[in-house]
């Protein structure tokens, strides 16, 4: 590996690292005036809670796993809305595919709805076989933070700013070391090898993208993205890989003690879909044609 390449890796880790701050920085400040609010709308409203989350999961950034993850260690919203975030988000694939100026431009419809549809139902069936695990806050929301060692923290400058800052810059640095840790190993094995890879079995292209998807870092997504541009692998290969690419939402989830136990069980099922969706779209692709 040469020292422009390392460097690249870095800045290219920065800047993912940079815009899931700035992001998640916004979105923190927003939800600090209105989050007894959203809590309140949520826990409510259980059901719509899984359209709206399938919704936001389609906005093209990292920061929407992020934010769907640590609504969930608060309990804001339910396990099947987390999970019909995560499979309906893309990191920035969607804006991958609008940018290429290739004539598979017009997959992106179909590519957002099914990512939209799947992750309602599904996210509709995991709530209602999860129904008896209280994972949502019922109790009446309280508009106070977390942290409260020092008086001066009530403050509103506090409440609005500096504890969304300090939220968003811990997010920061755990984002930054993941993403320079995968952009090492990817820059390693060089991305001719993936798509070498991918080539020499078109058959087993859905399951490879959903292990690719896996990896918790936006370039596993963009990688699935431009070999479906390419042409190295078919439409359902992408849908797979994106629908379980959530980004870094897992690794949050895996960082906090309270959630670590259920990621197994969320990775598990994301994958399953994946895959699933991926062969029977594969399936109907290779019937047409």
């Amino acid at each position: 590996m040469t020292w422009e390449l390392a460097l690249d890796i870095i800045l290219d880790a920065l800047k993912d690292s940079a815009l899931a701050f700035v992001f998640v920085f916004l979105v923190h400040v927003i939800i600090s005036f209105f989050d007894a609010k959203i809590a309140s709308f949520l826990t409510k409203r259980r059901k719509t809670g899984v359209i709206f989350g399938s919704l936001f999961g389609l906005i093209p950034q990292c920061g929407t796993s992020l934010l769907g993850a640590d609504l969930y260690i608060k309990k804001y919203i339910s396990i099947g809305t987390l999970v019909a975030v995560f499979l309906s988000c893309s990191d920035e694939a969607f804006i991958a595919i609008l940018t290429s100026g290739s004539p598979k431009i017009i997959m992106i419809l179909p590519l957002i709805g099914l990512k939209f549809a799947i992750g309602v139902v599904v996210g509709l069936v995991v709530d209602l076989i999860f129904k008896k695990q209280e994972l949502v806050n019922d109790e009446p929301v309280v508009e106070e933070h977390e942290c409260h060692v020092h008086h001066h923290e009530n403050t509103k400058v506090h409440r609005y700013l500096v504890h969304p800052l300090l939220h968003s810059l811990q997010i920061f640095a755990y984002i930054l070391v993941i993403n320079l840790i995968i952009g090492f190993i990817i820059g390693f094995v060089g991305e001719e090898n993936f798509v070498n890879f991918m080539l020499s079995s078109k058959f087993l292209s859905p399951l490879y993208c959903s292990i690719i998807g896996l990896i918790p870092n936006c370039a596993s997504s963009l990688l699935i993205t431009e070999l479906f541009i390419d042409g190295a692998i078919p439409f359902g290969a992408l849908l797979a890989g994106l629908l379980v690419n959530s980004g870094l939402g897992m690794m949050l989830l895996l960082k906090n003690r309270k959630t670590a136990k259920n990621v197994i069980l969320i990775i598990g099922i994301c994958f399953v879909v994946a895959v699933f969706s991926g062969y029977i779209s594969c399936l109907i692709e290779w019937f047409l044609i």
